[in-house]
Formats: C-alpha cells, sequence, structure tokens
C-alpha cells in the first residue's frame, strides 16, 4: 500500500476510534433503539445526508448515483440483545426476560442499565448467590434466567414505580468501552454499533468518489429479536444489491480454533454460507455476482479479505434476499470475539480496511454488472 492510501486508512481508523465507542455507549434494546437512531441522523447530517425513519424504526439515507447501475442497499442494525422486566416483586427485585440470544451463562454478577429515559437510567446488578452459600452442585450449574434477578437497590415495590420502572421496562448490560492494545476496542454492542460506524465512514468516502451507484443506507431495528427490521427497508427502497455488515466469529482463541480461520487484526470477512440450525430454518448463499465483486476488488487493492462459513449464525439478509423477486445479497464483516456477551472485542484496523473495501467495490458497480444468475456456474 502506498503513503497516499496508508495516510487514508489511518484517518479513517481515528475517525473510527472516536465513532464506535460512541455509538456502543449508547444503550438501544431492540425495540428501543431511538438514542442509537438519534446519534447516527446526527452524523449523517453532518455528512449533508438527509434521513428518514419508516414506522418501524429504521433509519434511511440516500447517496444519490447512476441511474443504470443496480442500486444498493448498504446496512447493518443498530439495536443490542438485552433483558426485559417481567415482574416486580414486593421487595424491590426484579424479573426479567430474555431478549435475543443473551447467554445465561454470562449474566450473574453483570451490571446492567434500566432504561427508564435519558438522565433517568437506573443502574443494578444481576444477583449471583453468595459464594459462600454455594453448594458443591451449584458451582457448575448455569442458571436459567427466570430464577435471575436484578438488584437496582430499591427496598420495595413502591420505591421502583417511582423511579419509572414497569413490566416491559428495556434492560441492557451496563454501556462499556474499553481500549486493549494500539487497535482493539472491547466493550458493550460491538455487534453491531461497529458495524453502523463502518456505513457512516462509507457513506463520507461515496460522498467523495467519482462513481457510485444510488446506494441507500440503512441502520435496521430488531435485528436481535427477530431479524425483520431490515426487510421493512428493502421493501420500500427496492434495491438490486443488498450487503449486509456484522461482526462474524473470530477463530483465534483456543475455544473457538476448530471453527474457521477467520484472525483478529487480520483483515475484513465475507460469508460464504450461514444458517442458524436452531430453530430459524433460513440463512444466506451469498449471490455468486457478489462474491466475484468483493473478491477481485479485495485482490485489486490489496486488501486482505478471510472467508467465512458457519453454521450457528444468522442476520437479517436471510429475510431480505427474498424481498419482491429477490436481492442479490451479500454478507460482511470483521471478525469479534466473545459475541453477545457483556465484553465483544473488534479491531480498528479490520473496520478501516472493511470501509476501503466497500467504497472500491460499491463504486465499481455500474450498468455493466449482470446479476442474472444463468451468468454464473
Amino acid at each position: 500500500m502506498t503513503k497516499a492510501p496508508l495516510r487514508k486508512v489511518d484517518a479513517m481508523k481515528e475517525r473510527l476510534r472516536k465513532l464506535v465507542p460512541k455509538l456502543m455507549l449508547i444503550p438501544g434494546l431492540s425495540g428501543h433503539e431511538g438514542r442509537v437512531r438519534r446519534a447516527l441522523k446526527e452524523e449523517l447530517a453532518a455528512l449533508g445526508l438527509a434521513s428518514r425513519t419508516d414506522r418501524l424504526g429504521n433509519l434511511i439515507a440516500t447517496v444519490e448515483g447512476d441511474a443504470e447501475a443496480p442500486s444498493v442497499m448498504l446496512f447493518a442494525h443498530m439495536d443490542q440483545l438485552g433483558l426485559v422486566v417481567r415482574k416486580i416483586e414486593s421487595n424491590g427485585l426484579l424479573r426479567v426476560e430474555r431478549l435475543g440470544g443473551v447467554p445465561e451463562k454470562a449474566l450473574p454478577s453483570q451490571a446492567v442499565l434500566i432504561c427508564v429515559g435519558e438522565g433517568r437510567d437506573v443502574r443494578g446488578v444481576i444477583a449471583n448467590k453468595s459464594h459462600h452459600a454455594t453448594t458443591q452442585d451449584e458451582k457448575y450449574r448455569v442458571l436459567p434466567y427466570p430464577e435471575l434477578y436484578v438488584d437496582a437497590g430499591f427496598a420495595n415495590d413502591l420505591q421502583v414505580e417511582m423511579a419509572g420502572i414497569d413490566i416491559g421496562t428495556p434492560v441492557v448490560y451496563e454501556p462499556r468501552s474499553m481500549e486493549l492494545g494500539a487497535n482493539r476496542i472491547a466493550g458493550t454492542s460491538v455487534d453491531d454499533r461497529a458495524g453502523c460506524a463502518v456505513i457512516v465512514e462509507t457513506a463520507r468516502a461515496l460522498l467523495e468518489a467519482k462513481h457510485r451507484p444510488k446506494t441507500h443506507l440503512v441502520f435496521s431495528v430488531q435485528e436481535e429479536f427477530n431479524l425483520r427490521g431490515a426487510v421493512t427497508a428493502a421493501q420500500a427502497v427496492a434495491p438490486d444489491v443488498a450487503i449486509q455488515l456484522d461482526i462474524m466469529l473470530a477463530t483465534d482463541t483456543p475455544d473457538m480454533a476448530g471453527r474457521g480461520d477467520i484472525g483478529l487484526g487480520c483483515g475484513p470477512t465475507m460469508s460464504l454460507y450461514s444458517f442458524h440450525g436452531r430453530g430459524t430454518l433460513n440463512g444466506t448463499i451469498p449471490h455468486p455476482a457478489l462474491v466475484k465483486l468483493f473478491s477481485e476488488t479485495a485482490a485489486e487493492e490489496r486488501i486482505a479479505l478471510q472467508r467465512s462459513a458457519h453454521i450457528g449464525l444468522l442476520t437479517d439478509s436471510s429475510y431480505v434476499q427474498l424481498v419482491h423477486a429477490g436481492v442479490a445479497t451479500i454478507d460482511l464483516g470483521f471478525p469479534a470475539r466473545y459475541s453477545h456477551s457483556s465484553l465483544e472485542v473488534c479491531d480498528l484496523a479490520d473496520l478501516a480496511h472493511l470501509t476501503r473495501l466497500l467504497v472500491a467495490a460499491i463504486s465499481r458497480i455500474d450498468g455493466s454488472l449482470s446479476l442474472d444468475r444463468d451468468a454464473y456456474p
């Protein structure tokens, strides 16, 4: 890489270093993404982009471009997983319901934020039975979430009510961000606030590109809940191409070594196969035109592009691809460790190079790009 592109990557990385933690520290449970949406709306406005919100809550902005080229929808979800208040005990303790794929083994002793409203949120802790009273059998048992409770310092249910907490109030991991080493960030909701930050940075570069197709930027809702938020946006903008951004499982730790060859800090990732297989029979096999586009672009731009094929993963691209007469779809992303925990980890260099790849590939989309499946093996 020459000095000029290297300087651009460094500038991208530094902007991402500021924006990613900023977004991570904003609570936004599925169905309650308003604060995150307002922050992203401000970021888009700073770029001169007008945005709109649909009835479901998706934030949509459009970068105008070549009308003869296939149109693109670039999207990432802005919601996060968490809990909702299910029952308020008379002694002021809170029982919770799980929203999204929250790992039960990671919940005891976690600090949480009960989201009443800006300036009124309440901190709490998910209880963990005192070790001195824990029996031998209990030491190795993962408590089902219905047995857990949140202690927020209330003495009775009246105090809970006076704090503005009710059945259905959102609860998230206490927002947190920290730097690890020179380029890594750990904290809450790396999934998928880092993807949202990449879209903002991609928009900045696309606005300066000499050629680009019409590109719709979508920050979607409720992905962690039911994967359907982006479908509404896709129905509205009717793209020819959909590019979804999310975390991809880093496999460079001892517990993940058998799952693939994806390294943190080793470059962006392209999914060749995803399938949930745990009650949700859905997944995404990318359109071959997009696999070719991103593979060739990565080679030409000298960007290391890692490849992923996993069971157990699912994104909203699996539903977006079915909209109207079908959408050519691909999942791209960045390696992340410790998914769905309170402290996920990503690498800023991966985010910067993912941005480079997106800008270069999207800028290559013109009227010559064939989405005809018969043109590919």
